[in-house]
């Protein structure tokens, strides 16, 4: 699941437009999660959404984030919902269009834990970061949780059974908040 719902306001606008060497971190972030053998893949928007919309492959993988002004929860609510109408996926591992240094070797090795009951978080030399895998188990109970621009952060920082996926010798973690960081890798 992407998250791409953000109004950008520190950043001047929906990163999710933004772009990066020609391309946009929308369609950036999408494309590293089929790389990395992600499916189904829903891309969740708010600003802009019609805009954003129309950059997928597929507008249908667009999940509307009601409420998507108060925050990264509702976004992520919103994208597990998408995801618990879908059969299959034991998993969702939550990628935000803000990180577009992230590629697909971080996403795959995070993913490669994939189940029911799974909680894991890439790690960067040892500081937690992004992607998030949860698993089926817990959609509910995080999508019930999530508040604000908090998403699932207070929920995870509860679980004794969190796992750390070590990334930082394929990656930084690094993310976008201004335009100007968009200068360099």
């Amino acid at each position: 699941m992407l998250l791409a719902a953000g109004a950008g306001r520190r950043f001047g606008g929906p990163k999710a437009l933004a772009e990066l060497d020609g391309e946009p971190l929308v369609r950036r972030a999408l494309r590293t999660l089929v790389e990395a053998g992600c499916e189904p893949v829903r891309v969740v928007v708010g600003a802009a959404a019609g805009e954003v919309r129309a950059l997928l492959p597929d507008p249908a993988l667009a999940v509307y984030a009601k409420g998507w002004e108060g925050g990264m929860g509702a976004s992520l609510r919103a994208g597990l919902t998408a995801l618990g109408d879908v059969d299959g996926p034991e998993a969702a591992l939550v990628h935000l269009v803000d990180l577009p240094w992230v590629g697909a070797d971080v996403i795959a090795r995070v993913a490669a834990g994939a189940s029911e009951n799974v909680v894991a978080r890439a790690a960067y030399d040892g500081v937690p970061g992004h992607p998030v895998l949860l698993g089926r188990r817990w959609w509910a109970e995080i999508a019930g949780s999530a508040r604000g621009d908090r998403g699932a952060r207070d929920w995870l920082a509860t679980r004794a059974d969190l796992r750390l996926v070590e990334c930082g010798d394929l990656g930084s973690g690094r993310d976008v908040d201004h335009r100007a960081d968009l200068g360099g890798s």
